[in-house]
């Protein structure tokens, strides 16, 4: 009996272009499903249930994102990997694209053809394996549903106290907010050495010795940094296809690897966040932040992730009003580990001089919550590893 993990649907209207992936993929053990437009690729979508899907985004009949999101909305083929093989190097279509939900853009090439198969052996045949097996350093992404939660600032203070409180162990902080990365301008880095600038290297080249030897320490944070884009042209040019090459390289190469991601919940992210061994959820006390990070949180649990590694964290960035830690949670419907006390300007006034909070303010209470939000995820993850 055929097993349905290894369908592929390619859908491209160049017939070369489509008889030659077929082939390609049939050698590598798939079972290829061949359409010659959006349309015919729908329903060959939606009838054959396959496991992956490869298109062209230059489609005759339907918009590639329009593709995108018809695939995404539809519960057959919601979370079924979607990577773009396109004849055209067009960062903003990869921007939309992948936005939509695509997991990768690929721009065709011999070298891109190598990099397709070697993903849909990740992503058809590993997907379970990335998901429960974790290996290497330990992986904490910080995520938000809304702007202005302050969730670039605490993942840099609280991966600071970290390595103060643990200097012993090596923390890396990566920096994947799109278009324009947030925490060079808070500690103050502005070299060359980027997100960016690093994707764009040949895979070999970027090894964990390369993360080792070459990332920059940054003075009184206690941690080295992979800053994010310089500026949104930058953005537009992200390798996305190569993050999980150099997340796991980081992950080799350090015992703690902190990710902030901003509010950028993605095909692209996501894989990142089902890996990781917390979740760090930012949201701050109106109703409506409250509201959205329950939706995110819905979706996070539909796609696998485990509640035990969620780490909430309510973060008063504006204001003393609004809820309550216990409205909150129960709005939220998630246990909120800690609750962060209004610094007034104090926050605002320790990034500008591009100094931790705990060096700037070492006696205020946002301080010392930030050391125990430290030192609790690091129990927290180490007590998740040991089952």
């Amino acid at each position: 009996m055929e097993e349905v993990s290894s369908r592929v649907l390619v859908i491209d209207p160049d017939a070369a272009s489509r008889n030659y992936l077929a082939v390609m993929l049939r050698k590598a053990g798939y079972t290829v499903f061949l359409a010659g437009s959006g349309r015919e690729g729908l329903i060959s979508a939606w009838r054959d249930s396959p496991s992956a899907i490869v298109f062209e985004p230059a489609l005759p009949d339907i918009p590639c994102v329009e593709l995108a999101k018809r695939l995404r909305q539809d519960r057959r083929t919601a979370n079924t990997p979607c990577l773009v093989l396109s004849s055209q190097d067009n960062p903003q279509e990869m921007n939309l694209l992948l936005s939509a939900g695509c997991n990768e853009y690929l721009v065709k090439s011999h070298q891109a053809l190598q990099r397709l198969e070697e993903l849909l052996g990740r992503l058809i045949r590993g997907e379970r394996v990335i998901r429960t097996t974790r290996k290497g350093g330990v992986l904490v992404v910080f995520l938000s549903a809304k702007g202005g939660t302050g969730t670039s600032s605490l993942c840099a203070n609280i991966a600071m106290c970290l390595g103060k409180n643990q200097p012993e162990v090596h923390v890396v902080v990566m920096d994947m907010v799109l278009p324009i990365g947030s925490i060079a301008n808070i500690v103050g880095y502005g070299d060359r050495i980027n997100l960016i600038t690093v994707a764009m290297q040949n895979p070999g080249q970027t090894t964990s010795l390369f993360f080792k030897e070459n990332l920059p320490k940054i003075n009184e944070w206690y941690f080295k940094l992979l800053a994010g884009s310089p500026d949104p042209e930058s953005g537009n040019q992200l390798a996305a296809d190569r993050i999980t090459d150099i997340v796991a390289a980081l992950q080799e190469a350090y015992d703690y690897v902190f990710i902030d991601l901003g509010r950028a919940l993605s095909r692209l992210s996501l894989p990142i966040i089902q890996a990781a061994d917390v979740v760090a959820l930012i949201l701050s006390t109106d109703t409506s932040a409250v509201t959205l990070t329950q939706t995110v949180w819905d979706y996070l649990r539909s796609q696998g992730v485990d509640e035990q590694h969620v780490y909430a964290i309510l973060n008063r960035a504006v204001g003393l009003e609004g809820l309550t830690k216990a409205e909150a949670e129960q709005l939220l419907g998630l246990r909120i580990r800690h609750a962060m006390p209004y610094m007034g300007g104090n926050f605002a006034l320790a990034n500008n001089r591009h100094e931790p909070v705990a060096f700037k303010f070492p006696l205020d209470a946002a301080t010392l919550t930030l050391n125990d939000i430290a030192n609790e995820i690091a129990g927290l993850a180490q007590q998740l590893r040991q089952g």
